[in-house]
């Protein structure tokens, strides 16, 4: 069964290759949803797929790419939609 995870990470987190990283993380791991800059500095994700990878893709944005500065992550789960057929940049 499919879960659904809301993901905002705080920190320097815009202009590092956050979102291109999550969407080849995402892509290999067989998820589906998007990722966005926020103009409030952060970078969110909505994934849907298998629970172990989104808790997979959780770790992964506590860290990031090489070039980010995470701050802190928030972490929201909720049932899967069904409404994505891929992931990309929103």
């Amino acid at each position: 069964m499919n879960k659904r995870v809301h993901i905002v990470i705080y920190g320097d987190v815009h202009g590092v290759g956050f979102r291109f990283s999550a969407i080849k993380i995402a892509r290999d791991w067989g998820l589906i949803g998007w990722t966005k800059n926020r103009a409030d500095g952060t970078v969110e994700i909505v994934a849907e797929g298998p629970k172990e990878k989104l808790e997979n893709l959780a770790i992964w944005a506590k860290k990031g790419p090489p070039l980010a500065k995470v701050e802190k992550i928030k972490v929201d789960w909720v049932s899967a939609t069904g409404e994505f057929s891929g992931f990309d940049v929103e």
